[in-house]
């Protein structure tokens, strides 16, 4: 009796000493333990039941989530509401494909019901991407929590973003000023395994002539899309909804959609990255995860650098 005793008292302080109190500064896997111990719950069901009525929902969180990080770190500013005196990240012609802020709504009310002023926007970006990819298939993993929410939101910051014209070269670059390896960033690129790309970002490669990178049946199919205008919309793999490696199996077969992801294809650094991962799921799954958990620390605010706002659209 006195050993389970000194076992459960050794347990609580370790979970003190890991992160879990309320209040305690530093992210940990379950920060909200004791604070909100149904916050997984509630984004996990929430998550669940919008991918049931709209699949090609789980894109759009996956883009949320990594546009939310590349500025100003992962601390919510996607979700930020322009004001008068401010036009906002979401405005960005960037963010178009980020879908899901009425699901962020809703997760946030359920939360403020149970356990009001706790779990921050930012978290819950995070881990609804999270489920997102869990729920078409790809891998199963977990996230430190404890994000702070951040009070600026401006579309000048979007100007740093990656853009679908970037080489290989640039997105290597680029990436590596975040502390990501090549690797890491051509995992990351296999988000594009789920959704769908406007031609407005890939009818450049449609001008006479065409991209050469390209497949030429491939092309007469991205030509017919972008027939239907600027957002006239394009799968990255015959697979929109499931998170699998067709996407780099595209790239073999020269039928990347973006000249960006076609590039990873190109070049004698990321070339043979992509087809490892086509030829090996696991492997891919396994260094995306590891790349979304390291992306998900960029530049995340604590304690009194940010807030956990009410409403994830406006500031406290």
């Amino acid at each position: 009796m006195a050993m389970a005793s000194f076992l459960a008292v050794f347990l609580l302080m370790e979970l003190i000493a890991g992160g879990y109190r309320d209040g305690a500064n530093g992210l940990s896997m379950n920060y909200y333990f004791f604070s909100c111990p149904s916050a997984e719950a509630i984004v996990r069901n929430t998550v669940t039941s919008a991918l049931q009525s709209d699949p090609t929902l789980a894109a759009g969180l996956v883009r949320m989530h990594f546009h939310d990080c590349w500025i100003q770190g992962c601390d919510g500013s996607v979700l930020l509401d322009s004001t008068k005196d401010n036009t906002a990240e979401k405005e960005s012609p960037g963010n178009q494909s980020v879908r899901g802020f009425e699901l962020i709504d809703d997760v946030k009310e359920q939360l403020e019901k149970q356990c009001p002023g706790v779990v921050s926007c930012a978290d819950i970006v995070a881990m609804a991407a999270r489920e997102a990819v869990a729920l078409s298939g790809g891998p199963v993993y977990d996230i430190p929590k404890g994000r702070k929410d951040g009070r600026r939101s401006k579309i000048e910051d979007t100007l740093n973003a990656p853009a679908p014209t970037f080489n290989a070269s640039e997105l290597v670059r680029v990436f590596g000023l975040r502390g990501f390896s090549a690797q890491d960033m051509v995992a990351l690129s296999g988000g594009h395994t789920l959704g769908v790309a406007r031609c407005l970002t890939f009818k450049n490669r449609l001008s006479d002539p065409a991209d050469p990178t390209m497949d030429s049946y491939f092309s007469k199919t991205l030509s017919k899309t972008c027939s239907g205008g600027d957002d006239a919309e394009q799968t990255f793999d015959m697979t929109r909804n499931n998170f699998d490696n067709f996407y780099f199996q595209a790239l073999q077969r020269k039928s990347g959609v973006l000249f960006s992801d076609q590039t990873l294809y190109n070049n004698p650094i990321t070339k043979s990255i992509v087809k490892g991962y086509a030829m090996n799921q696991a492997k891919f799954f396994l260094d995306f995860q590891q790349a979304m958990v390291k992306m998900s620390l960029l530049d995340v605010k604590e304690g009194s650098q940010g807030e956990v706002r009410a409403d994830c659209r406006k500031i406290n």
